[in-house]
């Protein structure tokens, strides 16, 4: 395949990255700074909601300037800065570059760490080469009908979460996305639930690259599980993803460190392998650093939006790049998969722009303490959240370990800005009266042990809901929590708190697109393919009644089951039978994938039930019961309340003693097996329950 940097007579290849000690490529000119330390930028005239960074993410180099004229493009050299950050509408504007760079100077954040490691030894040179290239990448068509690009889902086509899709072309895998899936009401005691790999066992070393397009639990929440089973390949992914990702890793000090590549603008390109070469989109959704993939292969392009919204007037970030993917649909995209999770929604997704006035008006007229729910990882809600406690003088308590670390991750490579002494510590917290405090934390989908449940309940180590406490759920109710969330409210409301959600104003912006923004994906990008992806089934289903709707041909949209392969050749694209293992592997403690559905079904029915223990003492040598059964029940009767049964079971036990040889070779499974059909028939008659029955005998 011929190079496309080296083929081009304008441009001579730069050198490849190959990690933290060779630095950076030339993309434009060298780093600058202005007095204060940081890059210059000046704050944007145009009245829009501020941006963290003075270039968007995955702002091409060769693009017109930014809304405002030439002069809201940053500047360099000696300008001078009053001070790192200015403010407009009550939000900060960071005077330094935001975590993507354009081509005119790459700098990180601040305190930023280098995540760039070098490829391990022993991969394919071709592996992660990376190229600064300003004319659009091409893999050389094939005409080889041996050649097939296989497209299957390991996780997220039949459920919210997993989300993990896998191309195949030639001797290349692909990943995109490893993420987890919190557990159904039918799996007690599982913490969460990730992909099935075992069909790369064996073929690790053709898994060129993992790449990540956000940071949310459900695209990165399985990493740790999976990469260590499949080669540890290096992971691609954007800079504030990349924190979330180690610091998560962190967990399992027992684990091999994860290779990171980090993915700076949309002007980077990298070959991985002889038939891909992906590069990242910008798109909008509720966390920094988002991107879609645009992968070239042999048939054409492939787009995976990742999750993503149409926001134009966003915050901390500028709106999707749609002239870049428009500008696929111009040259011919071969498949498009698009996230589905919010395709039976009519409409347009709201933008951060009306989050922020509506929660301005909510946090303004307060007259005492407000404490807000969101998710952790909902970053660009928090920095909403600070600045808004900052314009009305209220200091922030941070609550919840998994959103202190996130503030604190985030804060540090400079995507969340806050005046110093704006978040408060533990012990601080009764110097200040109620109107002057903002408590953020987790636990709006009513989960038991997070800190506003905690508060709710009183079980909070100092934290009790007050008359007239404003509690705002900014966030959305995650399918499955219904129920939690709503008693969550009644409590809440019980003690005397007013409380407000997005069904009674817009405190909350999905992160997700709805049916307008979805088909407008569809006519910008104009796919020939369409694979709806990231979603229950009636989702999908919902899904691509839309690409029908917008032209796309019905024998071209391709709902499939998890595992399920779309198959592409030179004479076009299918839905095949093919499939590989997509069963559910679930992590319950220390245990990964020893939780088997037997199992499951086992603590349903004790769940359901519960148990009855019979303890049979024998002699060993005539077999004779010795003494009446023991019986201890778990969840089921009352001892004390139902003698008459529990006689009645130790008589039945009794005669099954009695009636049975025990000479014969399988006495013991023998014993076990009746008891256990013959005490539960019993007791089913008795009560109409089935307990699980679990004999047990003991030889003296």
């Amino acid at each position: 395949m011929t190079d496309p940097v080296s083929a081009s007579p304008n441009m001579a290849p730069p050198p490849l990255r190959r990690g933290p000690n060779q630095g950076r490529p030339p993309m434009g000119g060298p780093r600058r700074f202005n007095n204060s330390g940081m890059p210059a930028t000046p704050a944007r005239p145009d009245g829009r909601p501020p941006m963290i960074g003075g270039r968007p993410p995955f702002q091409r180099s060769n693009r017109p300037p930014m809304r405002g004229g030439a002069a809201s493009r940053p500047a360099y050299g000696n300008q001078q800065q009053s001070g790192p950050t200015a403010r407009v509408g009550g939000l900060p504007i960071i005077q330094k570059r935001s975590a993507f760079h354009a081509a005119a100077g790459v700098m990180r954040p601040r305190n930023a760490p280098d995540f760039n490691t070098p490829i391990p030894a022993g991969y394919d040179v071709q592996r992660g080469d990376r190229e600064a290239v300003y004319f659009e990448p091409l893999v050389a068509p094939t005409a080889d009908s041996d050649l097939k690009l296989k497209i299957y889902a390991l996780g997220g086509l039949e459920e919210i979460g997993r989300n993990c899709t896998v191309l195949e072309c030639g001797d290349d895998i692909i990943i995109v996305d490893v993420g987890l899936m919190f557990p159904e009401e039918g799996m007690p005691g599982i913490d969460y639930i990730i992909p099935n790999v075992a069909t790369f066992k064996g073929r690790e070393k053709n898994i060129r690259g993992v790449i990540i397009t956000h940071g949310h639990l459900d695209h990165v929440g399985a990493i740790s599980h999976v990469l260590p089973k499949i080669g540890n390949p290096p992971i691609y992914t954007a800079p504030l993803t990349a924190g979330i990702v180690r610091a998560r890793h962190e967990e399992y000090p027992h684990l091999p460190k994860l290779n990171m590549v980090i993915v700076q603008h949309a002007d980077e390109r990298f070959h991985l392998g002889k038939n891909f070469i992906f590069e990242p989109f910008h798109i909008n959704h509720t966390i920094s650093d988002a991107f879609g993939v645009a992968i070239h292969t042999p048939f054409g392009p492939v787009l995976i939006t990742g999750d993503f919204k149409f926001d134009f007037t966003p915050v901390n970030e500028e709106p999707a790049d749609l002239g870049r993917i428009a500008m696929y649909g111009s040259k011919g995209v071969l498949a498009l998969l698009s996230d589905s999770t919010a395709a039976d929604i009519p409409g347009h997704q709201i933008s951060e722009q009306v989050v922020y006035n509506e929660l301005d008006r909510v946090i303004g007229n307060a007259e005492s303490r407000i404490i807000v729910g969101t998710f952790s990882s909902l970053l660009t809600r928090v920095q909403i959240i600070l600045a808004l406690a900052e314009k009305y003088g209220r200091k922030v308590l941070i609550q919840g370990r998994s959103m202190q670390k996130n503030v604190d991750l985030a804060h540090e490579l400079g995507y969340l800005q806050f005046k110093p002494g704006t978040i408060i510590d533990e012990n601080d917290y009764n110097k200040y009266r109620p109107e002057n405090l903002l408590i953020l934390c987790t636990g709006a989908q009513g989960e038991e042990k997070a800190a506003l449940m905690r508060i709710a309940t009183g079980e909070h180590r100092f934290l009790k809901l007050e008359d007239n406490d404003t509690v705002i759920f900014s966030s959305s109710v995650v399918p499955g929590n219904e129920r939690s969330v709503q008693r969550l409210k009644d409590t809440l409301v019980r003690h005397g708190a007013n409380v407000v959600h997005s069904v009674h104003m817009d405190v909350h912006a999905g992160g997700h697109a709805k049916q307008e923004d979805l088909k407008l994906m569809l006519r910008l990008t104009k796919p020939k393919h369409f694979m709806p992806i990231h979603g229950n089934r009636f989702m999908l289903a919902a899904h691509g009644r839309l690409a029908a709707a917008v032209g796309v041909e019905k024998e071209n949209i391709f709902i499939a089951d998890n595992g399920q392969v779309v198959q592409f050749d030179v004479s076009g694209g299918r839905l095949t039978e093919e499939r590989h293992p997509a069963e559910y592997v679930m992590v319950d403690g220390l245990g990964v994938g020893d939780v088997s559905e037997v199992i499951l079904r086992d603590r349903m029915e004790m769940s359901q039930d519960g148990m009855l223990v019979v303890i049979a003492t024998i002699e060993e040598s005539s077999g004779a019961l010795i003494g009446a059964p023991d019986i201890i029940s778990r969840g089921f009767i009352l001892i004390k309340d139902n003698q008459e049964i529990l006689d009645k079971t130790r008589a039945l036990v009794q005669k099954i003693m009695d009636e049975s040889d025990h000479k014969s070779p399988a006495f013991d499974e023998y014993i076990k097996t009746r008891i256990r059909n013959d005490v539960g028939q019993f007791l089913f008659n008795q009560t109409k329950r089935r307990p699980m029955v679990l004999p047990v005998i003991i030889e003296v």
